[in-house]
């Protein structure tokens, strides 16, 4: 330090904050590791000698966030024994910086020269640091970071200069303007007390030692990112009351990133919280305050309670969605924050904080009794807002949340995320004063009644029942018993029915005596009831019943329908019909966000059915069922009708649709201002242009680009910019067209674009036609030309493609068109006729050769071997009968660890019910001695054929009778089975493409490796390139010693680069690989033998 500082003449603050418990000792290498020496060092002409020897010790152990104390003895700085343990916030911030002859301290931003200074004005305090978020010096100025040559502590080993900002996000927990703005007040104030405080030390007038001392920064943060000041109350449930939600009714809006399995869990997340208390959470319309479902960097994390004033994030990010995850982000918008911060946490559980992982210890402090409030409640390991044992461990099997004492003679288990406990139910219906009787009713039908029915109620009874129903169905209420105190407009005792989801709803009637209301059918799919009494009169009260009615007349421009019970199963033996109806003048456009019905080829038992009209008799645009999302509908008219059934059995999650009024701008006069086509789309439109023409960046008008509509009979065409690269996202389309029975074809002179094997991002694209469903001859990429292509018929199609990464040099191909000699009589080729430039040529079909005229066709040999992963198989001379007495074989081999599958698309063969005759014969192996896996015939086609390995055998035979189409099918892979291990080295690999294309995403597989009895299995990698995730959470192989997944675990991997061999403890081991359906790698190659039991049995995560 400088003299200034080391004789305490401006008594100067010095906070510095560890990152560990430290030591007597440990706490002096950090004095010597962070610059401390080097600055006193500095000030040889104020101060000669540095003795850090000369700390005093107490024997106690320095805790996280401590306090330094000074005390100047002589010329030397001798900092005294660490005080008692205090926690502060882990990542304060303290910057000793250099005013010229002085040192000044800075925390955060705030930088105090001298005590004499901040006793005469307190600075405003500048923003905090929370959760780690951190820019390099200088590149913060505009939010008050320091400027020059400074060194910020924030732990020990930490000695770069940074400054930072305050984060949106922290933990699941975000804050606002308002928090910091909180945070700044009180950090002032904790300033000034600071000043009062060495104002009174200098005035004792001690001469010989003079202390330098800060008080408690109090600058806790909680979990997740929060920050907290002082101690706080019971239940961490917030006690502002402006962060309540009026009448507990919470509007949302589902971003529409998301799916509808994504959504349908949202749904259910909240239905699960208004069931159990009387939070009410509605799609908003107009309301300024609400909630958006959304995906922001912090994954998952919400606001705590309602910020007020526009829209609050509530982040669902990857591995969010799920239920329970999804009810605890929805507690802290509701007003919770974690439970295991509360203050009085330390009586209930001990923080084990040599577990918790570094940088993550801000998680784990507690709340003030300011910010929250108990409402009587007690602490609830039971909370779905408590912390799971290890959250944040360094380790699995670590735990950092343990609770001290046993209920009901055992630790109580705590972070369940399956449902809200007793604990939470009571808090919400607190903090939102729930009335005490009354509930919210969700099934389709149920009845409820006065309190005591029928043998009379109280006084001062206050009841409220919250009927929903899924979106799309009304609400019939009947009342079969009314025995209520009879007073002038029902005035003192009455039960109140409104048409809507809270008190403010429209009042469809107030009702008391003894006359029955009549019955009530709500206008959408909730109802509001309230019952009050006032009197002692002794009445029986009322009984009611209610049953959800779906289907009905919807007039209104924009909606939502949902199959009855949704998101959850929908009820057997329903019909529900809608008829809706927007302004005269549109469209009704209906968009699909979930569709999960019972599948059925023709639809027959469960179905969605969409007509263009207002009744069953008008125009079938289509008859849904299974799990494929429709397409976007739109009427043609202002009007549509919608019929859905489901029969006595199956039942699914159904369907959820949105419906709104659409316009087609094409229609107008201008086309929507496009300059050549026009393309409607619902909500929207967009404009296109003509072959050999592209957008402007105005995305209407259309510049001339690569491509074009060629009728010339030769001619050449070369990729965008040739011959330099050619450009970025570019797409450029020839259509030649010859005379008729003229053939085109095209030549490459040269060719070079990026891709690999399956042509994903650059490549050329050449079919028979002039459409983008026309005949494909080929998709080509990379550096090899193409062989020459030739139409079938007197047009072509060329399409480019580039995307917006690598550019090479392009293509350049010059086309000629050929009189088509095949196209008369089929050139007097028996079979198949090939047209070539100039000339013609006769080919034949599977199972036959050439004759020497060069015309006709002759029985051939008929045995294949079939290496490619996929592909088709057909009997001899299809798609015509196949000939007598033929025998055809067929041996597919496919990549080690993958089984064999035949799929077949077409069967015609002679039929008899041995298929004694004709037949198809598969084989499960290499040839016919391998097992039979079936024996075809007929005209049925089989189910598909899946092999128990890599191989498969197929055998064809015809006798010398009758002779029918014969079969098509294709071959495919699947991953998984059972192998066996023997001493000879075997192959697995991830993916049937492995070294030519990545793993798929979306893939689940199982392999068992089984070996002899008495050997082990050995398993040695080759390969190994997985997404890599700290817990190999997305994808991953997963090893287990035995058959299945109840075996002891011997480890999942990720990441890149082969994990050790592995040997197992029995004589089987199963291999799972998961991925998920983003980032996929290039996978594993492992090599598998069985071995004897070893001694020493090893795997490395």
């Amino acid at each position: 330090m400088y003299a200034d500082v080391a004789n305490c003449a401006n008594q100067a603050l010095v906070v510095v904050v560890a990152e560990k418990q430290r030591s007597q000792q440990a706490w002096e290498d950090f004095v010597q590791e962070e610059g401390w020496g080097k600055a006193l060092k500095d000030s040889k002409d104020r101060m000669e000698t540095l003795d850090t020897q000369r700390f005093r010790s107490s024997g106690q152990e320095q805790n996280n966030g401590q306090e330094a104390k000074l005390a100047c003895v002589g010329s030397e700085l001798v900092p005294p024994s660490p005080p008692p343990p205090r926690e502060i916030a882990s990542d304060l911030i303290v910057t000793f910086r250099a005013l010229g002859e002085t040192l000044a301290v800075e925390i955060g931003t705030q930088v105090l020269p001298s005590a004499e200074k901040l006793t005469e004005t307190v600075p405003e305090p500048a923003p905090f640091s929370f959760g780690g978020v951190a820019c390099e010096m200088g590149c913060c100025r505009d939010r008050g970071c320091a400027h020059g040559a400074a060194l910020s502590v924030l732990g020990r080993g930490t000695n770069s200069p940074r400054c930072f900002s305050p984060a949106a996000f922290l933990g699941d927990i975000a804050l606002d303007e308002e928090d910091l703005r909180a945070f700044q007040a009180r950090q002032a104030a904790d300033l000034r007390q600071r000043a009062a405080r060495r104002s009174s030390i200098r005035a004792a007038g001690n001469s010989s030692t003079l202390s330098c001392q800060s008080t408690s920064g109090q600058l806790q943060r909680k979990s997740h990112g929060r920050w907290r000041g002082r101690s706080r109350s019971r239940r961490a449930a917030t006690s502002r009351p402006e962060r309540v939600w009026p009448d507990g009714v919470i509007p949302f809006v589902i971003g529409g990133n998301f799916t509808g399995s994504q959504r349908a869990v949202f749904r259910q997340a909240m239905r699960h919280w208004e069931k159990h208390t009387c939070v009410t959470f509605l799609e908003r319309t107009d309301e300024d305050s609400y909630i958006v479902f959304t995906y922001r960097p912090c994954g998952c994390c919400s606001y705590v309670g309602r910020r007020g004033g526009g829209p609050q994030a509530i982040s669902i990010g990857k591995n969010c969605d799920k239920f329970g995850i999804v009810v605890h982000e929805l507690g802290h918008v509701i007003g919770f924050w974690h439970e295991h911060t509360r203050p009085d946490r330390d009586r209930h559980v001990s923080i084990v904080r040599e577990n918790i992982q570094p940088g993550q210890e801000y998680n784990f402090l507690k709340m003030e009794v300011q910010e929250v409030e108990s409402l009587g409640e007690t602490y609830d390991f039971d909370s779905i807002m408590h912390y799971a044992r290890n959250t944040f461990s360094r380790g699995i099997f670590l735990d950092t949340i343990v609770p001290k004492y046993e209920v009901n003679g055992v630790k109580p288990p705590i972070g369940q995320r399956t449902r809200l406990s007793k604990g939470d139910i009571a808090q919400a219906r607190k903090l939102y004063k729930c009335p005490a009787c009354g509930e919210t009713l969700q099934d389709s039908t149920g009845n409820f009644s006065s309190p005591e029915y029928p043998n009379g109620y109280s006084a001062h009874m206050h009841c409220v029942w919250r009927i929903s129903v899924t979106p799309g169905e009304k609400i019939i209420l009947n009342f079969t018993s009314m025995d209520l105190y009879r007073s002038r407009l029902c005035w003192y005792d009455y039960v109140e029915v409104r048409d809507g989801f809270w008190r403010k709803a429209p009042l469809r009637g107030r009702f008391c005596g003894g006359k029955l209301p009549e019955p009530i059918v709500s206008t959408d799919s909730r109802l509001w009831v309230e019952f009050r009494s006032s009197s002692n009169w002794v009445g029986k009260g009322f009984f009611a019943v209610y049953e959800a009615i779906c289907g009905g007349d919807v007039k209104k421009d924009n909606g939502h329908i949902q199959s009855p019970n949704y998101p959850d199963d929908y009820r057997p033996s329903k019909v529900c019909i809608w008829r809706i109806q927007v302004s005269e003048g549109f469209h009704v456009g209906l968009t699909f966000q979930s569709f999960e019905i019972e599948r059925h080829d023709s639809c027959a038992y469960d179905y969605l059915e969409v007509r263009d009209g207002h009744s069953e008799s008008s125009t079938l645009i289509g008859r849904y069922c299974g799990y494929e999302k429709p397409d976007d509908i739109k009427s043609t008219s202002s009007r549509l009708w919608l019929k859905f059934v489901s029969d006595g059995s199956i039942n699914k999650a159904g369907f959820a649709v949105n419906f709104f009024k659409e316009v087609d701008e094409c229609s107008r006069p201008n086309r929507g201002g496009c300059e050549q086509r026009c393309l409607n789309t619902l909500g929207s439109y967009k404009c296109s242009c003509d072959p050999g023409y592209e957008l402007a960046p105005d995305k209407r008008r259309c510049e001339a680009a690569c491509g074009g509509f060629l009728t010339k009979l030769n001619g050449s065409i070369t990729s965008p910019g040739w011959p330099k690269e050619y450009p970025p996202n570019k797409n450029c389309i020839w259509q030649l067209v010859a005379p008729t029975q003229y053939r085109i074809s095209l030549q490459f002179d040269f060719f070079e674009t990026e891709g690999n094997d399956v042509c994903k991002y650059d490549f050329v694209e050449v079919r028979s036609g002039l459409t983008a469903d026309s005949k494909l001859h080929g998709k080509f990429c990379g550096s090899e030309k193409p062989e020459v292509i030739t139409s079938q018929y007197n047009n072509m199609r060329v399409e480019f493609k580039s995307d917006n990464t690598v550019s090479k040099k392009g293509f350049k191909a010059h086309f000629f068109s050929d009189k088509d000699e095949c196209s008369k009589d089929n050139g007097s080729c028996q079979q198949d006729c090939i047209n070539t430039f100039g000339s013609y040529e006769c080919q034949c079909r599977s199972g036959f050769v050439l004759h020497d005229n060069k015309h006709d066709c002759k029985e051939a040999g008929c045995d294949h071997k079939v290496t490619s992963t996929s592909g088709t198989i057909t009997s001899p001379n299809w798609p015509d009968k196949y000939p007598s007495k033929k025998e055809c074989t067929w041996a597919i081999s496919s990549t080690p660890g993958h089984r064999v599958k035949l799929t077949f698309t077409e069967m015609d063969i002679e039929s008899q019910p041995e298929c004694a005759y004709d037949h198809l014969e598969v084989y499960d192996g290499r040839d016919a001695k391998a097992p039979v896996l079936g024996r075809f015939c007929g005209s049925k086609k089989p189910e598909p054929v899946l092999a128990t390995g890599s191989r498969m055998f197929l055998r064809f035979y015809s006798d010398n009778s009758v002779q029918r189409k014969g079969f098509q099918a294709s071959h495919s892979t699947e991953c998984g089975g059972q192998v066996r291990a023997e001493v000879k080295t075997k192959d697995l690999y991830s993916h049937a493409q492995f070294g030519d294309n990545n793993y798929p995403g979306g893939v689940d597989c199982e392999w068992v490796i089984v070996a002899e009895e008495g050997y082990g299995v050995e398993l040695v990698f080759q390969t190994f390139e997985v997404e890599e995730e700290t817990d190999c959470g997305y994808d991953y192989m997963e090893l287990f010693d035995g058959y299945d997944s109840a075996a002891p675990r011997l480890g999942r991997y990720c990441g890149s680069g082969p994990p050790e061999e592995v040997y197992s403890a029995g004589d089987s081991v199963l291999v799972k690989f998961h991925s998920d359906d983003t980032i996929t790698k290039k996978g594993f190659h492992l090599r598998y033998t069985s071995t004897k039991f070893q001694d020493t049995l090893h795997s490395r995560k």
